[in-house]
């Protein structure tokens, strides 16, 4: 400001235009060797003192009353120029990155969490991949907390970038890496806390218990390596027939879940690790598993404004950092019968644009039937990528979605801008992650956070308050725990469940030391059934536990049906308790009682079990509806008994 103020004093001076006119001639004869001020000194008589010349403005005054001497008029007049912004690790990686190796850090292959020694196939298959796709990050599924994280710190090693890392722990860190059963003796190992079901969170009506499952999963998964874990589910399971979501939604209440969801989100983002929720834009009002097939959704943007969305809004309000894809088509919004995974109007024009989703956007496995066998393959990679996505998780060969990728950057299909906006995020990520400077965990952490007793007590607690009672003629329950009575055990279970009703059977057996168990399946003939209700009818209990597992359908076999139904005909006293869904009542309208326990968790179980005597109150109220039998919010409250043993 100076040096533009002062030519307007020297002008009005003609001793001044002098000056300048001879350092001007001067400064020829020097050839310019030499620099010349910008400003001459000033004479004793043109000070800016001197009222007899010009009056300086008050922008002049301002500057000049604290300036340095004269001399930093001549040469520093002018302020320092700003000091350029540093660069981030983020972006001066992003510069340095090739077209190939940037493409790599968008997917996200499928690694299983077992032991795996360096040698062997299924750790060297791995780190093939890693190595020479460049990939940005992995899923991670099953296996105890120390083998996960000691085959992620591996792999970081081998990895040029760093590697983000998620998993499915839709119920915490318990959902993927429980740990194992040792077999033949049936041992369980330990492992990372394992909650009860969403639906289980939804029948307890309390934001504050999802808060604090998405607190306890961000702690033991960042201290296991994982930074992303998949949750919450945002679905709003309005389907009872719905055999992929079901009791992994809150309930069907938009606005219950909206809560729910949004509190499990803060819980797992105050405590450093990212929320991703699924399955956008809604998979709860589904009949096929769209591992299966793909789903088609026949509703319109209004309904979905009503229903589906209202949770993924309130968890984008929320902070949520990640959504994930669903494999699903709505062709009444899109107009034809795409995954949403890989339509632009989902992705870009509903999600970004008209919800203002401005985090990672994660595509559901690309290796599920509902959009593997739709394109060759790589080719739903790119259309992914071109909907809006910045992660391809799963991809079934990783190679081939990436060179079909590189290739459609060359042929201009694709932009590399495109690429580097997803990129460029994920790098952020990785950085705020601090993961340039530490890739890796300390080992010795893990007991220190993971399965603690305070974590797996929450977890019991929050089972306890969840059992749901929705019939109890002639006040059943709660039992007498009467150590001579005859009661039988009936289990409905998938063979590979070795763990389904151990811990149940475990607590009635306490109780009763007379306990018998048998255990049916989707192979057990009619004539086991018929030999089961002949000592049925010389029983003076029979409790039947139903442990359902989701997996493309949800029906039960019609045995397994008729044999509960011939109870009730024949009057035999019976207890009837879903360790899954509350819709299996419409299967068993006559039973005597029917407790929903939600999952078949080992809290689930033993809940279920002291329930049954009235050790916990039972104040459960069921999320979700199944008319004529119950209605949303239906649930029948029974105090804790005084004493366990008696009435």
């Amino acid at each position: 400001m100076i040096i533009q103020s002062t030519p307007r004093l020297l002008l009005n001076n003609p001793a001044r235009r002098l000056w300048i006119l001879v350092a001007l001639v001067s400064a020829c004869f020097k050839g310019g060797s030499e620099p010349v001020p910008a400003t001459p000194p000033a004479p004793a008589e043109a000070s800016l003192d001197t009222p007899s010349l010009v009056e300086p403005s008050s922008d002049i005054v301002r500057e000049v009353e604290p300036s340095p001497p004269a001399r930093s008029v001549v040469r520093g007049a002018r302020q320092a120029p700003p000091q350029p912004r540093a660069i981030s690790w983020a972006e001066s990686t992003l510069a340095g990155m090739t077209l190939r190796e940037k493409v790599g850090q968008l997917m996200m292959p499928f690694v299983l969490g077992n032991f795996a020694p360096e040698g062997t196939e299924t750790h060297d298959r791995i780190v093939d991949v890693i190595e020479q796709e460049g990939v940005g990050g992995v899923i991670m599924s099953v296996g105890s907390p120390s083998e996960v994280a000691v085959k992620l710190n591996d792999l970081q090693g081998h990895s040029k970038y760093p590697l983000l890392v998620a998993a499915d722990l839709e119920t915490g860190a318990g959902f993927r890496f429980r740990g194992a059963v040792h077999i033949p003796t049936n041992i369980a190992l330990g492992g990372a806390t394992a909650f009860p079901s969403l639906m289980a969170f939804g029948a307890t009506g309390d934001p504050s218990y999802a808060y604090e499952l998405g607190r306890i999963t961000a702690l033991e998964a960042r201290a296991m390596g994982v930074h992303i874990p998949f949750a919450p589910v945002l679905d709003v399971n309005n389907n009872p027939n719905n055999p992929i979501i079901n009791i992994r939604s809150f309930g069907e209440d938009p606005q219950a879940v909206a809560e729910l969801g949004a509190s499990f989100v803060r819980g797992i983002q105050d405590n450093g690790a990212v929320a991703t929720g699924k399955h956008f834009p809604g998979h709860g009002d589904t009949e096929v598993d769209s591992h299966l097939a793909l789903p088609v959704i026949r509703v319109k943007r209004e309904r979905m404004d009503a229903i589906e969305l209202v949770p993924f809004r309130a968890a984008i309000a929320a902070g949520m950092e990640g959504i994930m894809t669903a494999h699903i088509a709505i062709p009444e919004i899109t107009g034809e019968s795409l995954p949403s995974t890989l339509s632009a109007r989902v992705l870009t024009d509903l999600l970004r644009s008209d919800l203002g989703f401005e985090g990672l956007i994660f595509t559901d496995a690309m290796d599920m039937v509902a959009v593997d066998r739709l394109y060759p393959r790589g080719e739903a990679s790119v259309r992914a990528v071109l909907a809006g996505a910045d992660v391809i998780l799963m991809p079934r060969d990783v190679g081939q979605a990436v060179d079909a990728l590189v290739r459609a950057v060359r042929s201009g299909r694709l932009t590399e801008s495109r690429i580097d906006t997803s990129v460029a995020k994920l790098l952020a990520l990785k950085e705020r992650f601090g993961l340039p400077e530490r890739r890796t965990v300390p080992l010795d952490e893990i007991p220190r956070v993971v399965g603690v007793p305070q974590h797996t007590e929450m977890a019991q607690e929050v089972a306890n308050r969840s059992i749901t009672l929705l019939r109890n003629e002639r006040d059943l329950l709660p039992l007498v725990g009467t150590r001579r009575a005859r009661v039988m055990s009936v289990s409905f279970r998938s063979r590979g469940n070795v763990l389904a009703g151990r811990y149940f059977d475990a607590r009635l057996r306490e109780t009763y030391p007379r306990l018998g168990t048998s255990q049916v399946d989707e192979n057990t003939n009619a004539e086991a059934y018929e030999d089961l209700l002949n000592r049925a009818r010389r029983s003076d209990l029979v409790v039947v536990s139903i442990y359902s597992n989701f997996a493309g359908r949800v029906e039960l076999p019609d045995e397994t049906v008729e044999f509960v139904n011939e109870l009730a005909r024949r009057r035999i006293t019976h207890v009837v308790i879903s360790f899954g869904g509350p819709y299996l009542i419409a299967k068993f309208p006559d039973a005597q009682a029917f407790v929903v326990a939600w999952s078949a968790s080992q809290v689930s179980q033993q809940a279920a079990a002291v329930s049954l005597f009235g050790g916990i109150e039972i104040r459960g109220r069921s999320p979700t509806s199944m008319q004529p039998h119950f209605a949303l919010g239906d649930g029948i409250q029974i105090p804790k008994k005084t004493s366990v043993n008696g009435r």
